[in-house]
């Protein structure tokens, strides 16, 4: 098996240096990810600048490819190009890995996530796609490590079944902040779908203009839904959510039809 490995922190980030780790065993893993931090980029992609490439060397286990670009850019890139240019023509990865990404994705922030962008890119192109991201606390207390090896644990059971080429899983590890941090369960749950509850701070800068600062966590929202991505991972449970990029609102379509398609 070949694993394409991405995240929107950069290829420098902790998360993705310790994925990359738990997933020894897994195959043949290649990173190609975003040079610098990308989070919250969402689904954007490059049209008029170039896809800047370069071959670095994260540690003395882990080379890889680092893109000039956002996180969908690098998985396009990667099954458009560089992909049949390290493997032959017509090759593509037999699936994508896109994380750990430092920080949760559920509920809206699934909407806003580069991580979640890139596994949605991937399996829309036809390669089956896990994203995986970890609940973070007190950064100091982070235990990068062991929240890999739990994910490895989660993506592992994912894949005892068999994945069609356009499935999207969304993965998030709860804080882990010890090196023995418990398996927690697993729990398959819908994204949240409500609001964040975040707010803008109005500043006045030295030279007298006005800004703004977004405040905020990012995990707190307008309501928590029983049985969703949200409330699970709050209660120290790894989440799994299968998610679709056909936007198309399918209980609304016939009314539509209905108002606008011309009388007979």
């Amino acid at each position: 098996m070949r694993v394409l490995l991405t995240n929107d922190d950069g290829i420098h980030a902790p998360g993705i240096e310790a994925m990359f780790d738990a997933l020894d065993g897994l195959g043949e893993i290649v990173p190609i990810a975003p040079a610098t931090v990308q989070s919250a980029t969402s689904h954007g992609i490059t049209f008029h600048d170039p896809l800047m490439c370069d071959e670095v060397v994260v540690n003395d286990r882990m080379a890889g490819i680092a893109v000039e670009g956002r996180p969908a850019d690098c998985v396009k890139l990667a099954l458009r190009a560089i992909w049949q240019e390290k493997f032959g023509p017509d090759s593509l990865p037999d699936l994508t890995i896109s994380g750990m990404n430092s920080g949760a994705n559920v509920g809206i922030n699934v909407i806003y996530s580069g991580t979640v962008a890139a596994a949605v890119e991937s399996a829309f192109l036809g390669v089956p796609a896990i994203a995986v991201s970890l609940h973070l606390g007190e950064r100091p207390r982070v235990r990068y490590k062991r929240a890999a090896w739990i994910a490895r644990q989660v993506i592992d059971r994912i894949l005892k079944f068999p994945l069609d080429r356009h499935s999207v899983i969304n993965v998030n590890i709860p804080r882990t902040e010890s090196d023995d941090a418990p398996m927690p369960r697993i729990r398959v749950v819908e994204m949240n779908t409500a609001a964040g509850t975040d707010a803008y701070e109005r500043r006045v800068s030295p030279a007298g203009e006005v800004y703004y600062w977004s405040t905020g966590s990012g995990m707190v929202f307008a309501h928590t839904a029983p049985q969703s991505d949200v409330e699970a991972l709050l209660q120290g449970s790894a989440t799994v959510t299968p998610l679709t990029y056909a936007l198309t609102d399918r209980s609304r379509l016939q009314s539509w039809k209905e108002r606008l398609s011309p009388a007979d």
